[in-house]
């Protein structure tokens, strides 16, 4: 699956493999063989990716910083109305910490997800920008990402961006002092 690996790139091609089990190929050899400073991870023609906090946690684990994003069918509209332009494309964040416990944040830009529609749990209908009134920052984020991983993964398929990078500090234990229990995102 692996089709270029220089480094501080790699290119994977999941061939319409399900992105999980791409996605636990691509983890499992960065925790093996993690870079010496960073490096960006393409996936190409594999879906669905499923929960993305899942990954960045397994990689912030293994002690890397991982920021992950994937596509998925065409589900947002711009919420003044008109077609379906990009997936929910969730964005996922994880940094490591001495204390064992890193910090994940994964957000859908949809209100809800297409699972939530699949199981029932939500209409089609509501599966729009979060956001309410603000919801054109989370429609332009989608789109964003929706743009970044077609123009990596070659736009034709749906697939999967990932960065990882060894961590140059450890920011967490201090967040959590000044949170003073507050829970934190992957808690």
């Amino acid at each position: 699956m692996i089709e270029v690996a220089e480094g501080g790139y790699e290119r994977w091609d999941g061939r319409g493999t399900l992105g999980y089990l791409v996605l636990a190929a691509i983890v499992e050899a960065q925790v093996a063989d993690p870079p010496e400073r960073g490096r960006l991870i393409v996936a190409a023609h594999c879906f669905p990716t499923g929960m993305l906090g899942y990954w960045v946690r397994k990689l912030a684990e293994g002690d890397l910083v991982a920021v992950l994003t994937a596509t998925s069918p065409a589900r947002l509209g711009h919420p003044d109305g008109g077609p379906k332009l990009a997936g929910t494309n969730p964005l996922a964040i994880a940094i490591p910490s001495s204390d064992g416990r890193p910090i994940v944040a994964d957000v859908s830009m949809g209100a809800v997800t297409y699972g939530d529609v699949l199981t029932g749990a939500a209409s089609e209908e509501e599966l729009v920008p979060f956001g309410g009134e603000q919801a054109h920052k989370a429609f332009a984020l989608a789109l964003g990402l929706q743009l970044l991983v077609d123009s990596l993964t070659g736009a034709d398929g749906y697939g999967a961006v990932l960065f990882v990078a060894r961590p140059e500090g450890d920011p967490v234990p201090a967040l959590r002092e000044l949170a003073g229990g507050i829970r934190l995102p992957g808690q």
